[in-house]
């Protein structure tokens, strides 16, 4: 019970203690173009797996690692975010 208690109070203090700042224009722009980049990405990758004329296994594949490549891109653009906005 107490640790219910506990877990409940802290995340009550971080939700409350959440920091709302603003990004500059140049974190915005910056923000953009990175997510420009990964939809422009993510369109490529969709029209190479489509087009995929190899064995089903290598199809699979390349769709894994196309997946891989984009979650990676996204975490690491959306920490640069976040940092940048804690900033």
């Amino acid at each position: 019970m107490k640790l219910v208690f506990y877990v409940v109070l802290i995340t009550l203090g971080l939700t409350l203690a959440t920091v709302h700042a603003t990004e500059t224009v140049p974190e915005k722009v910056e923000a953009t173009s990175k997510e420009l980049k990964r939809e422009a990405k993510k369109t490529v990758n969709r029209a190479e797996e489509a087009s995929c004329t190899e064995s089903e296994a290598e199809c699979l594949k390349r769709k894994m690692k196309n997946r891989t490549e984009e979650t990676w891109d996204t975490l690491k653009d959306k920490a640069t975010d976040l940092k940048n906005k804690l900033d």
